[in-house]
C-alpha cells in the first residue's frame, strides 16, 4: 500500500481466531500493522483476481500466429462483409 495513501474508508471482516493469528503473524514479520498487512494484501489478492479476467496468455505460438494475422489479415469472408454492412446501416459508417 502507499506511504501516501489516505484512509477514508472502514472495512469489518469475521475470521477465525487461527486466520487472525496468522494475518498478525505475516504482519509483524513484515513490520507493518495488522491493519496496513489486511489492506495490502486484499489489494494485492483483488489485482490479482481482475488480471485473471482482463489480461489474456498466449503460448509463444499462439502469440506468433496473433502476430503475424495481425501484420498479414486474412480477405474478410462473405458472412463478415454482411454483418459489417448491417453495422454501418444501424449505427453509421465507421471510415
Amino acid at each position: 500500500m502507499s506511504e501516501t495513501a489516505t484512509r477514508t474508508t472502514r472495512i469489518e471482516a469475521r475470521i477465525s481466531r487461527e486466520a487472525l493469528k496468522l494475518a498478525k503473524r505475516a504482519a509483524e514479520i513484515e513490520g507493518r500493522s495488522i491493519s496496513d498487512f489486511v489492506a495490502a494484501a486484499a489489494q494485492a489478492a483483488a489485482r490479482r483476481t481482475i488480471a485473471g479476467v482482463e489480461l489474456v496468455s498466449l503460448s509463444r505460438e499462439a502469440q506468433k500466429k496473433f502476430a503475424a494475422l495481425l501484420a498479414n489479415p486474412p480477405r474478410p469472408s462473405p458472412s463478415l462483409r454482411k454483418a459489417f454492412k448491417s453495422r454501418c446501416r444501424l449505427i453509421g459508417d465507421m471510415r
